[in-house]
């Protein structure tokens, strides 16, 4: 197989792989946030069971979440979900797996804001969600961005967990030709791709960064 051949076939799988990382962030930054509201509660029940999503979501491997996704519908509602399932499932082991993650993220932020804040705001009129939103979530945002870079980061990395079920993002596809040609070059061009991606994602963080950097 020529180079270009080669880019060429990883650009494809490389346009899946992007897609996991994007529909990852977009759906598991807000469900975070939702859970660690869960997890603050002061009602004990539903504390509980965002502890225990958690717990669970942390202390088992992303590898075996995506099977159980995948297969549960059928083994447990004993549904036929079809090959097209593959992907949404991939999507949504991702999801609730880092939705767990940024989670514990958020939490941290938020319980690091001084007291004072929320008292200065309810002195001044602000009710709880505008004291939230306004004033102590950018600079939650502010002090959880470098430990939310950490986290994307590893996403990108993490995308290649997709050849579990066997959808073709590009580092499945670099091992099928690395094992059809057998040649290490697949693999290591698979990884300048996976290199530049998260250049690219750690300097839009640190450009965000900076952009939040007047709440010092």
């Amino acid at each position: 197989m020529d180079f270009f051949t080669l880019i060429t076939q990883l650009a494809e799988g490389f346009v899946l792989t992007v897609e996991i990382f994007l529909l990852t962030l977009l759906f598991s930054l807000p469900l975070g946030m939702i859970v660690a509201f869960g997890r603050m509660s002061k009602n004990t029940i539903i504390r509980g069971i965002a502890k225990a999503y958690i717990s669970i979501m942390r202390g088992t491997p992303l590898m075996l979440q995506i099977i159980v996704v995948y297969f549960a519908p059928y083994y447990v509602f004993e549904l036929q979900m079809g090959r097209g399932y593959r992907f949404p499932a991939v999507i949504i082991a991702f999801v609730i797996n880092y939705a767990a993650y940024f989670a514990e993220i958020y939490r941290s932020g938020i319980e690091s804001m001084p007291v004072g804040q929320y008292e200065a705001a309810e002195i001044l009129g602000y009710s709880k969600a505008q004291t939230f939103f306004k004033i102590i979530l950018p600079q939650v945002i502010k002090r959880v961005l470098p430990s939310i870079t950490n986290e994307t980061i590893t996403l990108v990395k993490d995308t290649s967990m997709a050849f579990t079920i066997s959808v073709a993002e590009m580092f499945t596809i670099a091992q099928e030709i690395s094992a059809g040609s057998t040649s290490i070059m697949p693999l290591m061009v698979a990884g300048v791709f996976y290199y530049i991606f998260n250049l690219i994602v750690a300097t839009v963080m640190e450009y965000l960064e900076k952009r939040f950097a007047y709440y010092r």
